[in-house]
């Protein structure tokens, strides 16, 4: 029957003439990727978009996550659980169920066309244990409203499972192509969706569970022969945001699988902005008055106007726009409409934290031609002069100063697989207030507050600890994150430079600076930095600690980032020393996807200075994600909230955590994103 259905397939493929998008076939797996139940399809998740859920079915259940950070890349993480598998070894005796992590990828290398089916290549838990890797091609070739799919794998797909890799990677596919095509067997389905709101599927799954020895749930569940290899499911989605699927898997298990999909950067509330509308009161006020008024309204500070003959100076800081371009697009609005008409030039500095990021410089002709529809934005934004260089300008007095500022933000902090528990977490509050007596310079402190906190570590801190014992800090459940001076500079040729000394973070205290520019208009930064600093009691806030193993603690790195504007993706270089004296490089990998920032990391460093048994030959790896809060208000903020999963049980590449970096700090105020983000002027 198989052989007889893969043929049909392929004669459906090579005579089809239909052409479509992946949508509406990209719904998730069993896993979480995109596929039928358990097998994958060709079919990826659309650019900029996500999906989280959990599935069920015995022994397995499947906490999973998938996005699709550029076109025809999808990249899924996952926790399988297999239930009735506790851990009673000792010291683990809490832990729960067994669980393993893992991550896949999935890049469609055709995309359909009109003959051509798509065609993907996928790479499942390349690293660790492996216990449900593979690597596989699919073909997928929609006939509307069917989708049908081919392909093949190897290890949880082929016929002998994969052996653990540990530290490091391995893909068979192109470390032994041969291996991986005798391992390999084939697996095909088809899905029916007549409407937007439900599907019906149909699978072939080639997985010998029996044979699967690596997989805890082997020897418990799988001592024979699964009863079918042919799988039957039901998709419904009731509304846009939520995906429910039901089947019947292995002939008698049922699977429930409940996903919700987003897309990124999307607001969940609209943002709209109120313009100002002039009081007609304010209008009877000297020119530069109402300008001012009108800005500090608008969510400025700092602001200083000056008119010299025929040219106006508007000097401010932006604390409330998430870009600095929509910021620019609010002054222009204002200016537009009170500039008189004896102006020609007008010049706009934005600042942060009092130093100049931006100068704007245009003719109020121009002005009113683009508000007036006859020149479009990009003909404006071409006819305009935008430097990021710290130039000269006129001395002007600036009115609602703002020294101080505050504010407070949910924190959540996860800790996974400790020996006494899988997940412990800190969920509370974090705060911060700053004063800022001059240019660039900010006095911060900071609290923290978790009235909810299990964290806690059945391991014991190793004596040389650099960063694997903050779980002695993080069980605080309430703690002085800061308490620190920071200091920015800029200078005229855009050569930046920041020292900072204090309480740095919530384990160490000390000195902290670097500098840095950038080049090639932003595409380019390179900087050095450094740091020395000392430990800090856990449980006394003020205290530094005495006796410990090291007296201070250095780092010494070149940084550099890599600025690629057409995928609004940066890469971050760090090469030197660390906090334990390793020595090597960290690689960051960034997505900016309207507001939010995705990245993950790897480390590279010389581990042979550690004689404990959990950091030689370790590699610091982690995810996060910075989510701004307009994406929640309805109202634009340059508030943003910041999350990381990365393990705390190593010392391998560890560096401080920097109340700002100097790259960061420049952020998107450099020529070439810019010129991208300019659209938001209007």
């Amino acid at each position: 029957m198989k052989y007889a259905l893969t043929v049909i397939f392929f004669i459906c493929v090579f005579i089809c003439q239909a052409f479509a998008s992946d949508e509406p076939f990209t719904y998730p797996s069993n896993w979480g990727g995109t596929g039928l139940m358990e097998i994958p399809t060709a079919r990826v998740l659309k650019e900029d978009t996500y999906r989280i859920g959990v599935s069920q079915t015995e022994p397995y259940r499947i906490y999973y996550g998938a996005l699709s950070p550029i076109k025809g890349l999808e990249i899924d993480g996952r926790i399988t659980e297999i239930l009735g598998t506790e851990i009673t070894n000792p010291g683990w005796q809490n832990y729960g169920n067994y669980k393993d992590k893992s991550i896949d990828f999935k890049y469609q290398l055709i995309p359909e066309g009109k003959y051509m089916p798509a065609v993907a290549l996928g790479i499942m838990d390349p690293h660790g244990t492996r216990i449900y890797s593979s690597q596989y091609f699919a073909v997928s070739k929609q006939i509307y409203p069917f989708d049908f799919t081919i392909g093949f794998g190897n290890g949880r797909f082929g016929k002998t499972p994969l052996p653990s890799q540990g530290e490091g990677i391995k893909i068979e596919m192109i470390s032994s192509p041969g291996k991986w095509l005798d391992d390999s067997q084939p697996f095909y389905g088809l899905q029916f969706t007549p409407s937007e709101k439900y599907a019906l599927m149909f699978e072939y799954s080639p997985i010998r569970y029996h044979k699967q020895t690596n997989d805890p749930a082997q020897s418990k569940y799988f001592q024979e022969e699964v009863q079918l290899n042919y799988n039957f499911g039901f998709r419904w989605k009731p509304v846009k945001w939520a995906e429910i699927d039901l089947s019947c898997q292995r002939g008698d298990e049922i699977g429930v699988n409940f996903s919700m999909p987003f897309e990124l950067g999307k607001p969940l509330i609209p943002i709209y902005d109120k313009p100002y509308r002039e009081k007609p009161a304010d209008k009877l006020n000297p020119l530069t008055e109402r300008i001012i008024t009108a800005l500090y309204n608008s969510g400025f500070s700092d602001i200083g106007v000056l008119i010299e003959g025929d040219e106006l100076w508007i000097e401010v800081q932006n604390d409330k726009f998430y870009f600095n371009t929509r910021a620019m697009g609010v002054i222009f609005r204002i200016v537009a409409d009170m500039a008189p008409p004896h102006i020609r030039n007008i010049n706009i500095v934005l600042k942060e934290n009092g130093v100049p990021m931006l100068e704007f410089t245009t003719l109020k002709s121009d002005l009113t031609d683009m508000y007036e529809e006859k020149m479009s934005l990009n003909e404006f934004y071409q006819l305009s002069v935008l430097k990021t260089d710290a130039a000269h300008k006129p001395d002007i007095r600036l009115m609602h100063t703002q020294l101080l500022s505050y504010g407070i933000k949910p924190s959540l902090q996860t800790f996974l697989n400790d020996p006494s528990g899988f997940l412990k977490y800190r969920l509370g509050a974090s705060g911060w207030m700053s004063y800022h007596p001059w240019e660039g310079a900010s006095f911060v402190a900071g609290l923290e507050g978790y009235p909810l906190n299990n964290v806690s570590s059945a391991n014991e801190p190793l004596s040389n600890a650099v960063r694997s014992d903050i779980v002695l800090y993080k069980k605080e459940s309430a703690a002085l994150g800061r308490l620190m001076y920071d200091q920015t500079y800029k200078t005229e040729n855009e050569l930046y430079g920041r020292f900072a000394a204090g309480l740095l973070e919530v384990q160490y205290a000390g000195f902290d600076a670097e500098i840095g520019k950038p080049f090639f208009d932003g595409r380019f930064m390179l900087g050095l930095s450094g740091s020395a600093v000392k430990k800090r009691e856990p449980n006394n806030p003020v205290q530094l600690k005495d006796n410990d193993v090291k007296d201070i603690y250095s780092t010494a790195f070149i940084n550099t980032r890599l600025n690629i504007p057409e995928y609004d993706i940066f890469i971050d270089l760090k090469t030197g020393r660390f906090l334990a004296g390793d020595k090597g490089t960290k690689i960051t990998i960034s997505k900016f996807i309207n507001g939010v920032t995705l990245s993950v990391w790897y480390s590279i460093t010389d581990t042979s200075g550690f004689n404990d048994g959990y950091n030689p030959g370790y590699h610091d790896k982690g995810i996060a994600v910075s989510i701004p809060l307009r994406l929640f208000k309805g109202t634009d903020s340059k508030t943003a909230y910041y999350y990381a999963l990365s393990p705390w049980t190593r010392d391998v590449a560890q560096d401080i955590d920097h109340y700002n970096t100097l790259f960061d700090f420049i952020g998107r105020n450099v020529k070439i994103f810019l010129d991208k983000d300019k659209e938001k002027m209007y």
